[in-house]
């Protein structure tokens, strides 16, 4: 065995540390070794930050045990959690540095050779950078360990990390204090036991994918229902009130029962759909939070904690969380439908958001979802998303499609302050300005498209195709019915407007669409709420046309 194999063997995650010093040429070797990792496309992106201070540490072993009893609940074994919780997992008070080794993501703010297949590859090098920084440290005879059981986002506020650095996690560093007999020590205790040997596998065949075209135009058949329409007006009139006086209520029934070809239309196991991805042009700093939170917000609606899953619960609807491009690797087992067509757009400042392909996948995965969800006898839909930076991607793509200014098309979004707002303008100005492309839907889609918001539009196509009621939320999901009604017009047949968001380009795309919503609640949260919320109105709209007494069944006299 060679001395590189004999370091490479004993790196281990070191947990427990003596009280010595860390000299300060061991860190400089060390931090030096991690600069020599590999870094895609030369971006140089990895940054460090050491903590010797006492009180830092404190907050941060604060903030790790805060999180760690929620890591603790992750298990419904009561033997595997005494046995976690007996686990020391943790140093960041005992060793002697702390060492944040973190990736700077502006360097996207550029185009970047190694990143259009994922902007997760300038993460990937400063993984690299930490694996040479823990050989290093190994071949000096000192250790390294890797705390990750924190909220990043509450990591980067205590220590104010500038917006743009992304941690890696918090790493203990110091001499180790046992080797557990050369083992890993989840190992040595008995947690786990690692695989011998590496698991590889060879491919030797090359599996046909087919993407179909995208068909831009829907052939619609027009039906002629004169007597349908002329019976269900009649039975809506003939209730016991005065005609017209349940105003839009009277609307939503005649719409439902048109849409469901039914008299006595019924609502049958609504379903709202959650569609999250990230953007690109999130690296620009577009949004008052961090891109991460994309991530963290799908993990709340998993844990039924966002207000989405509060009203779902509330009004008795399905709720279906789908993965359309999260730059995150979500657990196998997660109860979410994995559509993920990349980690991410690309930013659509200098470059195309997705390529031509993307597109059409993102087209295939919405249908097939609405799909599903039609053959398991759903026959009323809500959209909801969720994706930091896709106000600035909906936009951007009202402006395009309906012609009006980016200034009308802008709004705060997550909340940003108004001179971020002006500055948000001028960026996504700049952007448009750059567009060199067709004037064409196809192109303009893929060019400064997100995965979520395409993947609606084409679930909305769908749901029409299977004669399904469609509840359109705020302004990002009406930005893809606007792109679906430009494919097929027909669509607003069976589109209900929820709510008018506080967004004021929201406002002025359902006056272009010639939309009436039916609540107005200054919402701008987002993830499908407004389409729960306005639920009960259509199952109160459901029930008059269904159980209300009708003039001549109650003996009342017409006027």
């Amino acid at each position: 065995m060679t001395y590189l194999d004999d370091i490479l063997k004993s790196r281990r995650d070191t947990r427990h540390f003596t009280t010595d010093e860390v000299p300060d040429e061991v860190i400089e070797k060390a931090l030096q070794a991690g600069h020599w990792a590999p870094s895609v496309g030369l971006t140089d992106a990895t940054r460090y930050y050491l903590i010797k201070s006492g009180e830092v540490k404190k907050a941060i072993k604060d903030l790790f045990l805060d999180y760690n009893k929620k890591a603790e609940s992750l298990t419904d074994n009561p033997e595997q959690k005494e046995h976690y919780k007996s686990l020391k997992l943790e140093a960041i008070e005992e060793a002697p540095i702390g060492l944040i080794i973190a990736y700077d993501r502006s360097v996207l703010n550029q185009f970047t050779i190694g990143t259009v297949g994922s902007n997760e590859a300038v993460k990937f090098s400063s993984v690299c950078a930490a694996q040479n920084i823990w050989l290093s440290l190994t071949e000096q005879g000192y250790g390294m360990g890797w705390v990750s059981i924190l909220n990043y986002h509450q990591f980067k506020k205590i220590l104010d990390l500038p917006e743009n650095i992304e941690p890696l996690g918090y790493f203990c560093v110091g001499k180790p204090a046992t080797n557990y007999n050369n083992q890993p020590m989840l190992q040595q205790l008995h947690w786990k036991q690692k695989s011998e040997a590496p698991i590889c596998s060879e491919i030797t065949n090359v599996t046909e994918s087919y993407i179909s075209d995208l068909k831009l135009k829907s052939e619609t058949k027009v039906q002629h229902r004169n007597d349908f329409s002329k019976l269900l007006q009649e039975k809506i009139d003939s209730k016991t009130k005065p005609i017209g006086s349940l105003g839009t209520l009277e609307t939503l029934a005649f719409q439902m029962a048109t849409v469901f070809e039914s008299l006595s239309p019924k609502i049958i196991n609504p379903n709202i759909v959650v569609f999250a991805a990230d953007h690109g042009i999130a690296n620009h700093g577009v949004s008052a939070y961090p891109q991460d939170v994309t991530r963290q917000m799908v993990g709340n609606f998993l844990e039924g904690g966002a207000a989405i899953n509060v009203f779902c619960k509330q009004n008795n609807i399905e709720l279906s969380i789908v993965d359309a491009g999260v730059n995150y690797d979500f657990p196998t087992n997660a109860n979410l439908i994995n559509a993920k067509i990349a980690k991410g757009t690309q930013s659509f400042l200098h470059a195309p958001a997705m390529s031509d392909t993307e597109l059409q996948l993102c087209f295939e995965k919405g249908k097939s979802i609405v799909d599903d969800i039609a053959k398991s006898g759903s026959n009323c839909i809500g959209f909801g998303e969720m994706g930091i930076g896709n106000t600035s991607t909906a936009s951007v793509l009202m402006s395009l499609l309906t012609g009006f200014s980016i200034e009308d098309c802008v709004g705060k979004g997550t909340g940003v302050e108004d001179e971020k707002l002006l500055q948000k303008q001028e960026f996504l100005k700049s952007a448009i300005a750059n567009y060199s492309g067709q004037a064409e839907l196809k192109e303009q889609l893929a060019y400064f498209g997100g995965f979520e918001i395409i993947q609606m539009a084409s679930g909305m196509l769908t749901a029409y195709e299977n004669k399904m009621l469609i509840l359109v939320d705020g302004f990002i999901c009406s930005v893809a019915f606007l792109i679906a009604s430009k494919i097929n017009p027909e669509i607003i047949k069976n589109a209900v407007f929820c709510h008018c968001s506080a967004e004021k380009a929201h406002q002025k795309l359902l006056q272009y669409l010639n939309a009436k919503p039916i609540l107005n609640l200054d919402l701008r949260l987002g993830e499908g709420t407004g389409c729960a919320i306005a639920f009960p109105i259509l199952k109160s709209a459901e029930a008059f046309l269904n159980d209300m007494a009708s003039f001549e069944s109650a003996g009342v006299s017409r006027k």
